[in-house]
């Protein structure tokens, strides 16, 4: 089993390669929060590479057994997170479910779908953390069904202190394969980035609310 700088390093090299992460500092982004960003993740494009997609699934499987010794059910939190989530699940062969983002207004009117039993313990599956308040609104949609969270994994994590100060007032433990800080290491090494350019990463890193105001 590879340790967690090897994951780390190599998630970052993969994230990067196959543009699911993408850095343009003089171009940004617009995130649905209304922040500026020279940063975008879309690690739904995981999922077009077969070769990534084993890799990244691997990893998280690797994990998971590294971490969780007993529990019950993958879950994975809408949408970004199913496909990954059930891979994982399936190379780890335990029963999946998902976690809706908004409560199904017709129907059963499902926040989880998928097969469970009361009191089972789950990990959570994501595939971003910015703020972690998303991720903790998953959790909590399966907490309410009485099911108990192990803990929750993402693949990529973008440090921000809130996300901390989030995970910990609910008392929810987390981890992710990669970080903005390997991110940024690694791809300034690699000639992703000028000089210029790392400068204002860094900057965002710091403030990003009101960074490029």
């Amino acid at each position: 089993m590879v340790n967690d700088e090897y994951i780390a390093k190599e998630t970052c090299k993969l994230l990067l390669q196959i543009n699911a992460i993408k850095l343009n500092p003089k171009n940004p982004f617009t995130w649905a929060s209304g922040w500026k960003s020279p940063i975008y993740c879309d690690n739904r494009i995981i999922l077009s590479f077969p070769a990534v997609r084993e890799k990244i699934c691997s990893f998280l499987s690797q994990q998971i057994k590294k971490r969780y010794e007993d529990y019950d059910v993958i879950a994975g939190v809408a949408t970004g997170a199913i496909g990954i989530g059930m891979l994982v699940a399936n190379k780890l062969n335990k029963p999946f479910v998902y976690v809706r983002a908004d409560r199904k207004k017709h129907g059963r009117k499902n926040s989880i779908e998928g097969f469970y039993e009361k009191s089972q313990k789950v990990v959570v599956i994501e595939d971003l953390i910015s703020t972690g308040n998303s991720s903790l609104e998953a959790c909590q949609s399966l907490i309410s069904e009485n099911l108990k969270i192990k803990g929750l994994i993402s693949i990529f994590n973008y440090n921000f202190e809130i996300s901390k100060l989030n995970f910990e007032s609910k008392n929810i433990s987390y981890s992710s394969l990669c970080s903005y800080n390997y991110l940024i290491d690694y791809a300034v090494k690699n000639n992703y980035v000028s000089d210029v350019e790392l400068t204002q990463l860094i900057k965002w890193r710091n403030n990003p609310q009101k960074w490029n105001k």
